[in-house]
């Protein structure tokens, strides 16, 4: 089975647009994110489009504040400081990378958590590792998503995650543990990887490497599911970390890229900014 995660995102969305468009009369109001864009970054500029059409389409409220790459640190955590504040915003995302002069650490935990997104705060990842509620990174919450959704059995099985981490690599494999599955981490120093990455009954590729996993590092009936977006140096089209057309016959379920875990992060980057919108309102 190639996993689409375009087809699971359409149906998601269309079930948050279906969500979304009872709040007005239940809360007076529909969810509202920020995404902050610091610089003219090729890439950062197309996610922060993408994500302002996936709340488009939902329903959701998006204002995207875009600044000069010469911004200051200061500058941008007054601006943080104004949307912590604001009651009316659900959702704060700073577009990653950041210009070198800003230390993304910090502006990360200058974001009110509970309006933290992308669930990178230090609290969040905290209340991930202690089993409390949180919210949770989106990639790796889209992978849950797509394994659930696909009927893959996950408590008992041996999973493996290359990768480790903080965006992706380290949260799907805490997902995973507490789905009940046994879970190896691996990375670049690993020995003897194919061996280990053989034994997985699922497979979490996050390394950023074109084709790292070839056939060989792979079991019949393994669930493979590639997070890598990366640029083929042969060809210069998108292609994942695993080597899809060698790998694909092998596997029982597969992700393909483009199409795969991608349009899933957007989307549970939906799902999360709907999720701090309620918390806010049940709390109130």
């Amino acid at each position: 089975m190639i996993l689409s995660g375009k087809e699971l995102s359409a149906s998601m969305k269309a079930a948050m647009r279906e969500q979304v468009a009872d709040f007005p009369s239940r809360y007076g109001r529909v969810p509202h994110l920020v995404v902050i864009l610091v610089g003219d970054d090729p890439a950062s500029c197309s996610y922060v489009r993408g994500k302002a059409k996936a709340s488009e389409e939902v329903g959701i409220k998006n204002t995207t504040i875009t600044l000069e790459s010469t911004t200051s640190q200061e500058k941008l955590l007054e601006i943080i400081s104004g949307l912590n504040a604001d009651d009316e915003v659900d959702g704060i995302l700073v577009q990653l990378p950041l210009p070198g002069h800003i230390d993304e650490s910090r502006i990360i935990e200058a974001i009110d958590h509970s309006k933290d997104v992308d669930g990178f705060h230090p609290l969040n990842v905290a209340a991930l590792w202690n089993k409390q509620p949180c919210t949770v990174a989106c990639t790796p919450l889209g992978i849950i998503r797509m394994l659930d959704a696909a009927g893959v059995e996950i408590a008992g099985k041996r999973a493996v995650v290359i990768g480790r981490s903080q965006i992706v690599g380290l949260p799907a494999a805490k997902l995973l543990l507490d789905r009940n599955a046994t879970v190896t981490i691996c990375h670049s120093r690993t020995k003897n990887l194919a061996e280990i990455t053989r034994q997985a009954e699922i497979l979490v590729v996050a390394i950023g490497r074109p084709r790292f996993v070839t056939a060989d590092m792979v079991s019949p009936g393994a669930v493979v599911i590639d997070v890598g977006v990366n640029r083929d140096p042969e060809t210069g089209k998108l292609c994942g970390d695993v080597d899809f057309a060698a790998i694909e016959p092998k596997a029982s379920v597969i992700t393909p890229v483009p199409g795969g875990v991608g349009p899933m992060t957007i989307t549970c980057l939906l799902e999360n900014t709907i999720s701090c919108f309620l918390s806010k309102h049940k709390a109130l």
